[in-house]
């Protein structure tokens, strides 16, 4: 554990309200914030220009291990999480074999404590196997040392409506949250790969029509108000599931939703190239819905952003755009892609991305020890980042094992500088310290 003394930093209350000092960090907490007297044994950290937030969450990480370390490992994983600026993730269920009992996920929890370098959560599948029929080992996981919270079949919808209200009764009990990916797979169709539109039909791909997502929301927002329960939607990606949030919001269901950096800023048009790395689930949609995305992310309809950082191997990813894998890397970009996108350009304020990307993503999980202010007392959970600064994204540079970012070639405005997890650095100028 480190002892640091960040000098000439800007950070921000909840509130917006700036402020530019020196921030000391001793035994893995914040100690001292504005003018620092006492610097006997603190570790000198030039910060002048850059901005210090609460680290970042991702409610939504697919590490691939066990089952796929040939696309991504935990330590991998973690490498470009730091690099990104995370100091929490969470690690999605659809491994093989899947996290759906106790055991799997305490060893997801023991190999994200042996890298070190970001806190590895593990999401509980829902049901046994993904199958969709028989819930997992709900209880168990949550009672486990990994004390599961968050449950999700991700990559595959929890379409009985009878085996969602039963997840949703059962995880009240101890406080916890359903992710439902919402695509009614009825609707969906089983060769789906692309947004369904006047494009899908030009290119002959069949696609997704946005009723299916908005469908599974409505349906369960009326279980989470049946079960007294919480409900949170994954990457909702329409402006049709957008209104639905924003309806069950205003009926005090307690609902909440996360969108990627990716559904905000990439538009189907980019698969008129057929190139699958943006192929995605669910796909990309037309500029109408990332416009009302945005304004649900700066209204705070959505409450986070997550990346969906979904890690494949050439050999998977490299296909016929119909046969080709669904998901793009995420983890080292989103916050390039959001500050870019929203705060360098004014519609978003530096306090509001630590809200979405920190803040209300830790809430979400139920982590306490994240997404925390900046101020005495509070752990040392952290991010700098530089506002200023221009990044040109290099596939081959990338801390993942895999390299189909959609990013590829794009400057962004915004990059990570310093990442600390505990009082400890674990990423530094885009290069994560050891695991």
């Amino acid at each position: 554990m480190s002892d640091l003394l960040l000098t000439g930093v800007t950070w921000h209350d909840a509130d917006g309200t700036g402020h530019t000092g020196d921030v000391a960090v001793r035994e893995g907490l914040v100690t001292e914030v504005g003018r620092v007297e006492d610097t006997e044994g603190l570790t000198r950290h030039d910060a002048d220009g850059l901005t210090l937030l609460p680290g970042f969450v991702d409610l939504h990480t697919h590490l691939r291990e066990p089952g796929r370390e040939d696309a991504e490992t935990i330590a991998s994983g973690s490498r470009a999480a730091a690099a990104g600026g995370f100091t929490a993730v969470l690690a999605m269920a659809n491994t093989s074999p899947v996290t759906d009992t106790a055991e799997a996920a305490e060893r997801v929890l023991d190999l994200g404590r042996a890298a070190g370098l970001v806190d590895v959560v593990p999401v509980g599948a829902v049901t046994k196997g993904l199958d969709g029929h028989e819930l997992a080992e709900l209880g168990l996981m949550h009672r486990s040392r990994a004390r599961v919270r968050v449950f999700s079949d991700d990559g595959r919808c929890v379409a009985d409506a009878r085996v969602m209200r039963r997840a949703l009764e059962y995880v009240r009990a101890f406080g916890g949250v359903v992710s439902q990916h919402s695509q009614d797979p009825a609707l969906a169709g089983s060769q789906a790969c692309c947004h369904e539109g006047e494009l899908s039909g030009r290119l002959g791909l069949p696609g997704w029509p946005p009723v299916a997502e908005a469908a599974v929301i409505a349906r369960d927002a009326m279980l989470a108000r049946h079960t007294g329960s919480r409900v949170h939607v994954a990457h909702v990606s329409t402006a049709e599931g957008l209104d639905v949030v924003r309806w069950a919001k205003a009926q005090g269901i307690a609902m909440t939703a996360e969108v990627t950096p990716h559904h905000l800023a990439l538009g189907t048009e980019l698969v008129a190239g057929y190139d699958p790395v943006f192929k995605v689930n669910p796909p990309l949609r037309p500029t109408e819905d990332q416009q009302a995305l945005r304004d649900g992310l700066l209204d705070g309809t959505i409450d986070a952003v997550a990346t969906d950082h979904a890690p494949h191997a050439r050999h998977d990813k490299e296909h016929a755009f119909v046969d080709a894998a669904f998901g793009m890397l995420g983890l080292e970009t989103a916050f390039g892609v959001v500050h870019d996108l929203l705060v360098a350009s004014g519609a978003m304020s530096m306090a509001d991305l630590a809200r979405v990307m920190s803040t209300n993503p830790a809430r979400i999980a139920g982590l306490a020890g994240h997404g925390r202010p900046v101020a005495p007392g509070e752990p040392a959970n952290l991010v700098l980042v530089d506002p200023t600064a221009t990044v040109t994204v290099d596939r081959d540079a990338s801390h993942s094992l895999s390299r189909n970012t959609p990013w590829h070639g794009r400057t962004l405005t915004g990059a990570v500088h310093t990442t600390i997890l505990r009082g400890d650095v674990t990423a530094r100028e885009g290069e994560p310290a050891p695991c």
